[in-house]
């Protein structure tokens, strides 16, 4: 065990764990820049600011919002197995609140709504609790990481950062609850889309962070190499 605590992983880094970091940052950045361009090139008819995301892409028939969303889902998995590669702290329900929110994205990427103005089906139904589990989960997340990060050494740095994202998806969510419940859905689109904002902001923090720590650790590692080859040369 570390001296640094049971979740530090001191074994040199694969090329498959450097690659976990990378491919959560370009899932990050390729659904972000999906999302919008899919916003730019709107129907007219649509209104982003009073629709959902949801609710857009299953009337703006592109099918780039659903490949958006399901990218998003696979890059915070694999953000996931860099974070637990790394030794970074969030095992335990951190890690299944991550876990929720990759298979939430994904399962209400291929589970569509109803079309605007027709009754919620069994799909649409399910796309609405997945949703939900999404939104509710990340925040979530982060709230517990946020103690366990201050902790660690190395994820002290962006600890402030990640609750300052946490709140603002905290806030984020309660006015998304409220404009949906007692709010007569007034402005529903931009509130969802700022919470979201704030939720790919803590996705992208952490993915960011672990990308610098995974290639710090990588140029550590070359440096010492020679040394390590020396060691076994004089052990022979």
């Amino acid at each position: 065990m570390s001296a640094r605590g049971p979740e530090r992983d001191s074994g040199p880094m694969t090329a498959a764990k450097r690659l976990f970091p990378l491919i959560a940052c370009g899932s990050i950045m390729f659904a972000v820049v999906a999302v919008v361009v899919g916003q730019l090139v709107p129907d007219p008819y649509l209104d982003p600011m009073n629709i959902t995301v949801s609710e857009y892409a299953v009337a703006d028939r592109g099918g780039v919002t659903e490949v958006a969303m399901a990218v998003l889902g696979i890059g915070s998995l694999a953000l996931l197995a860099g974070l637990r590669s790394a030794g970074a702290p969030v095992r335990g329900m951190p890690g299944r609140l991550l876990m929720v929110w990759s298979g939430a994205l994904i399962v209400a990427a291929i589970i569509p709504t109803t079309p605007i103005g027709h009754d919620l089906d069994l799909a649409a139904q399910i796309h609405r609790y997945v949703s939900v589990a999404a939104f509710v989960s990340l925040p979530a997340a982060g709230l517990l990481m946020v103690p366990r990060l201050n902790a660690d050494p190395d994820w002290k740095p962006v600890a402030r950062v990640v609750e300052w994202v946490t709140l603002a998806g905290g806030f984020g969510l309660l006015a998304i609850t409220y404009v949906a419940l007692p709010g007569d859905r007034v402005l529903i689109g931009l509130v969802e889309r700022l919470l979201l904002g704030a939720e790919v902001a803590l996705l992208a923090v952490l993915a960011g962070w672990l990308v610098r720590l995974a290639w710090r650790r990588r140029a550590v590692e070359a440096a010492n190499f020679p040394t390590y080859h020396r060691i076994l040369a004089s052990r022979s």
